[in-house]
């Protein structure tokens, strides 16, 4: 069989379409895949090109079926991909590499223990094709699998290939990706790793300075000791890389300031000598590179008619990219689409070291700022701008006073030619938004509303720039969670900004206007409830809710944002609410199959959603409850997999067991189990969702949760008798203990021993409410029951008791009846010098309350 593999790169669409064909018939022959073998690794008088294509084509049947194929074509595949890995041609060794690791990913390393090994042998030989071969696939294999295959290596192999200046980068590159898997993995031998790496300093190859540069980063984080006393002559060679032409070195070397800033005592006393070097050089690396306005056509300051591309657009808020090293709102980029890159990692270190310093950055940094921001050159007056958003958090006491002079500049930039000037001039002057609100409105925080509304959420006679709109539109957000309601005389004005949004904004800034108007409801709460703001918002918002398909991503962050609309409005969402109910119905029925996020981030805010319906419009959800089959839906998502599914499915059956008990009732035993099964504190918020939804079915079944005490109670005292437990966790298992008291008193008294002492203590710092007066009458009856449970406890009691401020007439009695109880029972003597011995504050509490000397 021959299979004229050069036809695949004929460029006729028939001829593919042809090829395409016969190699869907090809894979359903097991042989097949030995046929590619055998070219790539035995026909070596064919072109390279050909030999490699079959490799691939290799590769993505072992992908696809390797678990399909019998154990002899396992073992033909793997043979002849270790008699090629010595092939003298780089693409067939790059080729040879990825099916190795493909199968690895496959079937594991414990199905081909001899791999390993038999690559380490390879290492030691004379043959460099095979060294090469060898060095390349175990690189491959590390870079996705170093989890499962660390054990299996000898490090010192590695540190052997280091003689060989062809292997260098190589061998560092390998050990660098087991490293970020498995850190301790080179403990035996890191002495003379450290030496390796040291002599290497001077190599003169560009890609073992980047491997270099990042195997001290990530050993400063594993094995600082050992590198301690070198950490000045690391961070000199950092710095000159940082400042390295290729910008993928500089980029590593520039990590080493963020992994050194995660241990700040280190990094304070390391770094303070070389401040006045090294904020200057992240300030300049801060600059956009060629290549960076290359990628985001900088030349292009009007784009607003030119089409989002589907990878442009992101799921989730656009500031959400730098969580990992700083608040939600630090996005040191104007433009998401960009990946991680040196101006970024620059501005993140400096936002970082200025957290470690705070005000000793500054008379390093003002200079470089007064420079910056007045030079003529609009890049460098750009990286300014980012340099002052960055320091907001770690200089604020330090820069405060120059704020004044600042903010005119900021807010005059927001006018500047050129598109990314006003865009990173918008998010810096959001990182100041707490400084603009505390001053009087009349200095900056009218004009900097204004010109978000008039402007660039509206559009203006400045041109239009999709950056500039995120940028505005992301600052605008930040502005609204400082300002709250202090918003609320701009209302119409911003809504009928917001509206006209929605029919200019392309797809891309749609998802950060959705997260707008989500984040101005949470923060104008029920002043949205006017009727021509109702109609300007909700019609915009209600035509996208109709128009969306069930799989479009744009659905998620208008999920989102459809839940704090719902929570802001309250009942008077009423009108939009059956639209909106269906579709979260439709979307709980079609997602509980399906087994992977980001799929299920659907359902999880859909979920929300419903949650936030059920609550704000009560029981005129009942009827939506009635003509649906969410009961068997919500039932379906309580046993998913996925933790964050049966977290939101929890919260939505205690909102409804509020509104809808009766639709429950008869799903009781079935609902009860499953939630029983989740009380797990190793799983905070599922556990603490489904004791809470139990805690509200107690409430509304009366009776019938006597069953259901022998199941529920042990797993309810074990959660609230462990230590160091959540203190949301903690008082609402004490709450849903107690509310289950309220009919169930008798059956649970009994174990009252075991929990009272935690139980008092979790909600003795609870401020008055309902959820906790319920919980309180519930463990009075208890004592009533069982006095003798609470006797060793009694203090605990007593205290908990004295924490509420002005309790109900009708708890007030139990409370001191139950006192009185116990005073008869020991007699007035006994009773006055037992209470002689609480703490004197304890005592005036109960005194003022309830009179504990005469009760």
């Amino acid at each position: 069989m021959f299979f004229p593999t050069c036809e695949i790169f004929s460029p006729d669409t028939e001829t593919q379409k042809k090829v395409q064909e016969r190699l869907d018939q090809l894979n359903s022959h097991p042989e097949f895949v030995c046929y590619l073998a055998y070219i790539l690794s035995r026909l070596r008088s064919e072109q390279v090109t050909n030999r490699s294509l079959s490799g691939l084509i290799l590769k993505n049947c072992v992908r696809q079926m390797w678990n399909q194929l019998p154990e002899q074509i396992h073992l033909f595949i793997k043979n002849e991909a270790l008699s090629a890995i010595s092939d003298p041609d780089p693409l067939i060794k790059a080729t040879v590499g990825i099916i190795i690791t493909t199968i690895v990913l496959n079937e594991g390393i414990a199905k081909w223990p001899s791999l390993i090994p038999t690559l380490c042998e390879m290492l030691c030989t004379t043959n460099i094709d095979l060294q090469m071969g060898a060095l390349g696939a175990l690189q491959k294999i590390c870079e996705d699998s170093a989890e499962v295959i660390f054990l299996h290596l000898k490090q010192h192999v590695f540190l052997q290939s280091f003689n060989e200046k062809i292997f260098r980068a190589l061998s560092i590159n390998t050990l660098n990706s087991i490293l970020m898997v498995h850190l301790q993995v080179l403990k035996d031998v890191v002495d003379l790793y450290v030496s390796h790496l040291f002599r290497l300093a001077g190599d003169a190859d560009g890609e073992v300075q980047k491997q270099l540069c990042r195997a001290l980063t990530l050993l400063l984080d594993i094995h600082l000791d050992k590198l301690a006393p070198h950490l000045a002559n690391i961070t000199e060679f950092m710095l000159i890389k940082t400042q390295d032409g290729n910008q993928l070195t500089a980029l590593e070397a520039c990590e080493f300031w963020l992994a050194l800033a995660d241990n700040s005592q280190v990094c304070k006393h390391t770094l303070l000598p070389y401040l006045p070097r090294l904020i200057p050089v992240l300030v300049r690396c801060m600059r956009y590179s060629p290549d960076d306005l290359i990628l985001l056509k900088a030349d292009v300051e009007d784009d607003s008619a030119i089409p989002d591309r589907q990878e442009d657009i992101r799921l989730f808020p656009f500031n959400e990219i730098f969580e990992e090293s700083m608040d939600d709102d630090d996005d040191f980029d104007d433009d998401s689409s960009m990946e991680w890159n040196l101006r970024k990692c620059s501005a993140a270190s400096l936002d970082v070291l200025s957290g470690i310093f705070g005000d000793e950055f500054l008379p390093v940094l003002l200079p470089i700022l007064r420079e910056t921001l007045t030079n003529e050159d609009w890049l460098i007056k750009e990286s300014g701008i980012l340099a002052l958003g960055a320091v907001a958090e770690g200089c604020m006491a330090g820069i405060k006073p120059h704020l004044p002079q600042l903010i005119p500049f900021l807010i005059n930039s927001l006018d500047d030619r050129k598109a990314l000037v006003r865009s990173i001039t918008c998010w810096t002057l959001s990182r100041y938004c707490q400084f603009v609100m505390q001053q009087d409105h009349n200095l900056y925080f009218k004009k900097f509303i204004n010109w978000l509304i008039l402007f660039f959420l509206f559009c203006s006679t400045i041109l239009i720039s999709k950056r500039v709109q995120e940028a505005a539109c992301s600052a605008f957000a930040t502005l609204e969670e400082e300002a709250s309601t202090e918003l609320v005389p701009y209302l119409s004005d911003i809504i009928s900004t917001l509206s006209v949004a929605f029919q200019r904004y392309q797809a891309k800034n749609l998802l950060i206007l959705y997260d707008a108007v989500g984040t101005l409801a949470d923060s104008v709460g029920a002043h949205l409830i006017n009727p021509s703001y109702l109609e300007a918002l909700m019609t915009p918002l209600m035509a996208k809710w109709s128009s969306l398909t069930d799989d479009d991503r744009e659905l998620f962050p208008l999920l989102e944002c459809m839940s704090s609309v719902v929570t802001a409005l309250h009942s008077a969402f009423a009108p939009f609410a059956k639209p909106v109910f269906d579709r979260c119905i439709q979307l709980a029925k079609e997602r509980p199959g399906e087994a992977e996020m980001p799929d299920k981030d659907f359902l999880v805010v859909a979920l929300d959603l419903l949650s936030s319906l059920t609550e704000s419009l009560g029981e005129e959800i009942d009827h939506f409850v009635g003509e649906s089959n969410i009961i068997a839906h919500l039932y379906q998502c309580s046993m998913d997999p996925q933790s964050e599914v049966r977290q939101s499915a929890f919260a939505l059956l205690g909102d409804l067991t509020k509104t809808s008990y009766h639709r429950l009732q008869s799903h009781l035993d079935m609902i009860m189990s499953v939630l029983c099964q989740n009380i797990n504190p190793e799983q905070v918020s599922v556990c603490n969702n489904s004791i809470w939804a139990i805690g509200e079915i107690s409430l509304k079944s009366g009776e019938a949760m006597k069953k259901y005490v022998e199941s529920i109670i042990p797993n309810l005292i074990f959660v609230i008798s462990r230590e160091k437990i959540p203190k949301t966790l903690m008082e609402n298992t004490a709450i849903t203990i107690g509310r289950m008291g309220i009919t169930c008193y008798i059956e649970i008294a009994p174990y009252m021993s075991y929990f009272l002492r935690p139980w008092c203590l979790a909600l003795r710092n609870v401020r008055d409410n309902p959820e906790k007066e319920s919980a309180f009458r519930g463990l009075c009856y208890m004592v009533n029951v069982n006095p003798a449970g609470v006797i060793e406890d009694f203090i605990f009691f007593c205290d908990a008791i004295a924490s509420w401020n002005n309790p109900s007439s009708e708890l007030k009695n139990m409370f001191e009846e139950i006192l009185c109880s116990f005073r008869d029972k020991i007699g007035h003597v006994n009773w006055t010098a037992f209470i002689s011995q609480f703490p004197p504050p304890l005592q005036q509490r109960l005194a003022a309350l309830y009179n504990i000397w005469n009760v």
